[in-house]
């Protein structure tokens, strides 16, 4: 199997950001996030079992998941939030290891998986490497207020809220900082492209 090389971040630190300039570079993505819609789409067992367990209040019109309703209802309920959890993360684990097993003979040196919570579950012990996007709690939090709407408090209590980013720093073998200069952004992204696949080539050549 091809090697899978983790990468998290905290919440707007810029992962999505960091993930492309790994895809510019040839290697696929994985985002979690995808999967994530992928195993709670209308007809599924996963979106079933949501239904069942927290009721059809957590649908839109369309009969689809309503995600913004489904994560104000699990902020701050750690028991809804574990219930939910234990919902959707069998179910991404394997449809990620489907789509993983997609590139096998692909010609990139490695593959990329993108998730949030790979510290906070433990799932970062699966693969050979983790990559940590970090941003300063300020840009953060600028960020959500921009792009989500949130007030200052509300940000706030977002990135409170998640493991901080400097204990899932203590767990990277490589840390980009993503604090808005994207230029030097994409040069670490080289960097640790260049380093991972000499180290993957050397691996494969032993």
């Amino acid at each position: 199997m091809k090697p899978v090389v983790g990468l998290t971040g905290g919440i707007a630190s810029g992962k999505t950001t960091v993930s492309q300039m790994f895809a510019d570079l040839g290697i696929p993505v994985i985002d979690a996030d995808d999967l994530a819609r992928e195993v709670v789409e209308p007809g599924t067992p996963g979106l079933a079992q949501i239904v069942d367990e927290f009721g059809e209040d957590v649908l839109d019109d369309d009969g689809r998941l309503d995600r913004k309703k489904v994560g104000e209802l699990v902020f701050g309920d750690e028991e809804a939030r574990e219930t939910l959890n234990a919902i959707l993360h069998p179910r991404i684990g394997a449809a990620g290891a489907a789509h993983i097993a997609k590139y096998d003979d692909h010609d990139a040196p490695y593959v990329l998986y993108e998730a949030a919570l790979l510290v906070e579950t433990g799932a970062h012990k699966a693969f050979p490497v983790l990559v940590v996007v970090s941003a300063e709690e300020s840009v953060q939090r600028l960020r959500l207020i921009a792009r989500d709407g949130f007030t200052a408090a509300e940000a706030n209590a977002r990135i409170e809220s998640q493991l901080p980013l400097d204990t899932k720093v203590r767990y990277a073998d490589f840390v980009v900082t993503n604090n808005g200069d994207l230029g030097a952004t994409r040069r670490q992204v080289a960097d640790v492209h260049e380093k991972l696949s000499a180290r993957f080539a050397s691996e494969a050549g032993k």
